[in-house]
């Protein structure tokens, strides 16, 4: 007969394995899903996604201009990581930025850095500056490994926690769904896509790294007044997964006198 305490051991090692700390923030989070599989797993995805979305030539100046300061972030990822001893991180990641000419107010980041911006964010953002704070702000959450998280409750929930390869195998709609669904893709910026403690790492990660590229962080207050000013029916903050407009933009200049000592003029 097995012994249970042997059991409850085992699964309590095994979880610990799983257990790491969020850059910038500290958070401890627990992933159950291998961040290598859902690198793999986004290269195909991504691909697919630029098939049925045509992103704009390398000629377009939107193109360019989500390309420069998409680069501008990942060199700043990169040295923020090696900095801090945390390159395994992003072990994995071929990053690339494309611009989709759509009217939605969206961009997403896959894990293993596969950025795509949509056309309608750039009446938005106005400036390059504010570019920097939504494309930070994606990145993050790909860095945070927050669609990780999502996707590991959702392995859970659907599939009794079995391994991704082999929900692949026996589900593979489901679990593509869900993978999309953990990403946001097809969302909104400012429609559910995080929990209220991911948008709001994701907003000091960004930051973080866009003062590292040589963004100033006070633009993200302006970019999100002009994200607030877009209105529509938002539900209560009590009653949503995302944080108000008000408690965001509050938090940001909160956190604003650190992220400047990253932003060098």
């Amino acid at each position: 007969m097995i012994n249970k305490k042997v059991i409850v051991a085992a699964s309590i090692i095994s979880l610990a394995a799983c257990v790491e700390k969020v850059p910038v923030t500290g958070r401890r989070q627990v992933s159950l899903v291998a961040e290598s599989d859902l690198v793999s797993m986004s290269l195909t995805e991504y691909d697919k996604f630029l098939l049925e979305h045509k992103p704009l030539p390398a000629s377009d100046a939107r193109a360019q201009l989500v390309k420069k300061v998409g680069e501008k972030i990942q060199a700043a990822v990169v040295k923020f990581m090696n900095d801090k001893g945390l390159s395994q991180r992003i072990d994995g990641y071929q990053w690339a930025f494309n611009t989709v000419d759509d009217a939605t107010v969206n961009a997403w980041c896959m894990p293993g850095g596969k950025v795509v911006v949509y056309t309608g964010l750039l009446p938005v953002t106005q400036d390059e500056a504010s570019l920097a704070v939504v494309m930070g702000h994606e990145i993050a959450h790909a860095i945070a490994r927050h669609g990780n998280e999502r996707m590991s409750q959702g392995m859970a929930v659907q599939f009794g926690g079995v391994l991704l390869s082999a929900a692949l195998q026996s589900k593979p709609q489901e679990t593509q769904n869900l993978f999309m669904q953990s990403y946001g893709l097809g969302s909104t910026l400012g429609v559910l896509k995080y929990s209220r403690t991911h948008e709001s790492e994701a907003d000091k990660m960004g930051l973080v790294f866009s003062a590292i590229a040589g963004y100033d962080p006070n633009a993200a207050v302006a970019f999100w007044e002009r994200m607030a000013a877009q209105g529509g029916q938002k539900p209560l903050e009590i009653l949503s997964t995302h944080p108000s407009d008000d408690t965001r933009i509050a938090d940001i200049k909160a956190f604003l006198p650190e992220a400047l000592t990253y932003y060098k003029k």
